[in-house]
């Protein structure tokens, strides 16, 4: 089956907001409480694993992505990056820091790390890694560990032209409170699919973060809520 083109997701219709939904409460998302949460989740079933490769036909391959938590003053932010236009897989997405894993590599930590500092020049000095999300599936067959770090400020980044049109830093709080969490829905060849997305207001522009990167968020809400 060829996997359908969602070129414009913030036109596909809203199917339902999940406002009812408590958000993560602000003592659980300090340095400390994420800690614990996921040093206690050793096992655990993720809301979302993915899609498992519905649309294309080849063996799974390793990836991994940085979830960049920087302690700021005002709480946590989330580190992202807006994908350049011109690529031919996922232009101008907002994404992850990471990529596919390579024989070099020594597992998906190495591979988040490494794929950070060639796509936005954030030294690993910067970085304190202290878990990992289950391993997500995506609908192009890759299997991708999220592992979660905390990043120390004083950074300078450098995104490779290539690859990053910016990063930015969206507040966690805002990410982990489910009425910002939209979900959509539509029909591809007889099948439905759906996908997540969580927009955020910058000061310039919007960022629409849907697809993974969403359903990697919603994963860590219910992992840091409890639920």
């Amino acid at each position: 089956m060829t996997r359908p083109a969602i070129t414009q997701p913030h036109l596909v219709p809203v199917t339902g907001i999940d406002d009812a939904l408590p958000p993560v409460p602000a003592q659980a998302l300090t340095i400390p409480a994420i800690r614990a949460r996921l040093a206690a989740a050793q096992a655990w079933t993720p809301e979302f694993a993915g899609d498992g490769g519905r649309f294309v036909d080849r063996e799974p391959t390793g990836a991994a992505v940085l979830v960049p938590l920087v302690q700021r003053d005002a709480g946590l932010q989330l580190l992202l990056t807006r994908r350049t236009d011109h690529l031919r897989d996922h232009a101008g997405q907002i994404s992850f820091p990471g990529g596919r894993v390579e024989p070099e590599d020594e597992g998906p930590v190495a591979t988040a790390l490494r794929e950070t500092e060639e796509e936005i020049g954030l030294s690993r000095r910067f970085i304190e890694v202290i878990g990992q999300l289950p391993v997500y599936s995506t609908v192009t067959a890759y299997q991708v560990t999220p592992v979660v770090a905390l990043v120390q400020p004083g950074f300078t980044l450098t995104p490779d032209p290539a690859e990053v049109a910016e990063a930015f830093e969206v507040p966690l709080a805002f990410l982990m409170n489910p009425a910002h969490h939209r979900h959509h829905q539509f029909d591809f060849a007889g099948t439905q699919r759906r996908f997540l997305s969580m927009p955020w207001q910058g000061a310039e522009r919007e960022y629409f973060i849907w697809g993974a990167t969403a359903a990697m968020l919603r994963n860590l809400y219910r992992l840091l809520s409890g639920a």
